[in-house]
């Protein structure tokens, strides 16, 4: 054999053995079909569409961050002006997007405006409040706005994909959904018949926050507090919780209770740097879930807490508060969350927090269940589509152009192999659509073969030898196919970047199929022609 062609077979074949090694051998060879089929079931991830499993739309209430943002900016602006000794009545939140200033000092008003444009300049714009002469409105900026929401949906978005991800989910689709604003998430988990686990993952802990308890009395309802209190005070807000008492028999009640706490958390989940499950000493048999908090919230919460020995801290979760413990002395950086937690319960609060809290709560606006039955069904009907085209084609090839035609379903089925082996390595995923770009890279392949058979065809009619006419129909046809493949796979890349789900399935499928084509189809393909001449006699006709 001739030592050039000699190597290029023995390439060939250890790129096919390598690619059915990790297709059906992965990670040990094999010994029956049952395993063939078992461990091919596992290289090859499935979609959703086809192996089933949970499809979620999920809304992100952006309004939510919006008023935490104002509400943010009221405290820390009544803080800096009673460090600025600067006079004023009351500084409150009109709506999500409004604050109002009351009667500033007539003395201080420059100063106040100073301070505000150097502080909030790029983010409020300051006005006279209509009605009150010396009073001011501050009103969030479109821009601001606008940032806010965006950043709400990408905070989200990458704290929805780390739970999910958390929970050791294969392949799950989390991308934006709709318009820019439609604030919608699309969450697709192949493989989970029961979205209750990942729902709750997913919706517990939305935003943890600490807040000041301002009235150490709890009350039982709304109506409760409102008998005792005309009004709010400023700057507060009621939050239910439940409060556990142990009765006489030893069995323990929980009753519903309200907080009045103030509005504005001086530590949020976004200022968590980590969280851990540990069992609660003083009540032995349920768990608590310790926190550490970021440098900088740290230099927040220091102060806070020492400025604030004897009262209660609330500990609100959802905006439900867990617990309201007093706080005993300065704390820096380091906390705990009780509430009677199982170690199950308190496991998956740690995982939520680690994976960080939502901005913003979210509200599920669509929920699907395809069943595994729905999935079979699309893989027999797929598989049936591919092995008939297959069939065809290799029906085609041989009676068309004979002997030549075995030559090019040889190629086509390495091509086949080269696709899947791909797609098991690199987790790909496989949907309905990525069989039907299968289908599309037989078709393809077929052409490439089609183009240089019938080149070999012209340059036997013009009297060339066997050899001779295998090497112009190959040299001359290759830059056919090469202008055919390229342009197919820059617009199934523009597919991948900018396609979603299915779509990228397909665009894969036929991007990888394309470029094994072009090496099944020329490379494997001329060698195999290359060795077929070897073997024949010089006189004898090419069989095409």
């Amino acid at each position: 054999m001739n030592p050039n062609l000699k190597w290029k077979a023995l390439f060939i074949f250890s790129v096919i053995l390598f690619c059915i090694y990790f297709l059906f051998g992965y990670p040990v060879f094999p010994t029956s079909v049952a395993q063939v089929k078992d461990n091919f079931g596992k290289q090859i991830k499935l979609g959703l569409d086809l192996q089933g499993g949970t499809h979620l739309v999920l809304q992100v209430q952006v309004q939510e961050a919006i008023a935490q943002e104002t509400d943010t900016t009221v405290d820390r602006l009544t803080t800096l002006l009673r460090s600025k000794n600067i006079h004023y009545d009351e500084v409150r939140r009109i709506d999500d997007m409004h604050i109002l200033v009351r009667n500033i000092d007539p003395s201080q008003a420059s100063e106040f405006r100073d301070l505000v444009t150097q502080q909030y300049n790029n983010v409020w714009d300051l006005a006279r409040a209509a009605g009150d002469p010396n009073g001011y409105t501050l009103t969030l900026r479109p821009g601001a706005v606008a940032q806010i929401q965006e950043s709400t949906m990408t905070q989200s978005l990458e704290t929805i994909a780390r739970r999910i991800n958390a929970l050791g989910l294969t392949e799950p689709t989390i991308q934006p959904r709709g318009g820019r604003n439609a604030n919608e998430i699309l969450v697709q988990l192949p493989g989970v018949g029961d979205p209750a686990e990942a729902m709750g993952v997913i919706q517990a802990g939305g935003q943890l926050e600490l807040r000041l308890v301002r009235d150490p009395v709890t009350y039982p309802s709304v109506a409760a507090f409102m008998a005792q209190h005309t009004v709010l005070p400023p700057g507060t807000e009621l939050v239910t919780g439940s409060l556990e008492s142990r009765g006489a028999n030893g069995v323990t009640d929980k009753s519903e209770v309200w907080y009045l706490l103030d509005r504005a958390p001086v530590v949020t989940g976004r200022d968590l740097r980590s969280a851990v499950e540990t069992r609660n000493t003083s009540n032995p048999g349920m768990w608590q879930v310790n926190f550490t908090l970021s440098p900088e919230a740290a230099k927040r919460f220091g102060p806070f807490t020492e400025q604030n020995i004897g009262n209660k801290m609330a500990i609100v979760l959802d905006h439900k508060v867990q617990s309201a413990p007093v706080i005993n002395g300065r704390i820096e950086d380091t906390g705990m969350i009780e509430g009677n937690f199982s170690q199950e319960s308190a496991h998956e609060l740690a995982l939520v927090l680690r994976a960080g809290a939502l901005p913003a709560s979210i509200k599920y606006l669509e929920e699907r269940t395809v069943g595994p039955s729905l999935g079979a069904d699309s893989i027999r009907h797929g598989v049936q589509a591919s092995v008939l085209s297959l069939v065809v084609v290799m029906l085609f090839m041989l009676v068309y152009y004979r002997l030549s035609g075995g030559n090019a379903v040889l190629a086509l089925f390495f091509n086949l192999v080269i696709l899947l082996a791909f797609l098991a390595m690199s987790g790909a995923v496989l949907t309905l659509p990525g069989i039907a770009g299968v289908i599309l890279t037989i078709g393809m392949g077929v052409d490439s073969n089609v183009l240089v058979f019938e080149r070999i065809r012209e340059e036997l009619r013009n009297g060339k030898s066997a050899a001779a006419a295998v090497d112009a129909g190959f040299d001359k046809a290759f830059l056919t196919i090469i202008d055919t493949h390229v342009t197919t796979v820059v617009s199934a890349a523009f597919l991948g970047v900018f396609g979603t789900g299915p779509i990228r399935g397909f665009a894969i499928t036929l991007v990888v199929g394309l470029v094994a084509n072009i090496f099944t189809a020329v490379y494997v393909s001329k060698t195999i022609f290359q060795y077929h001449l070897m073997k024949m006699d010089r006189q004898a006709e090419l069989s095409i």
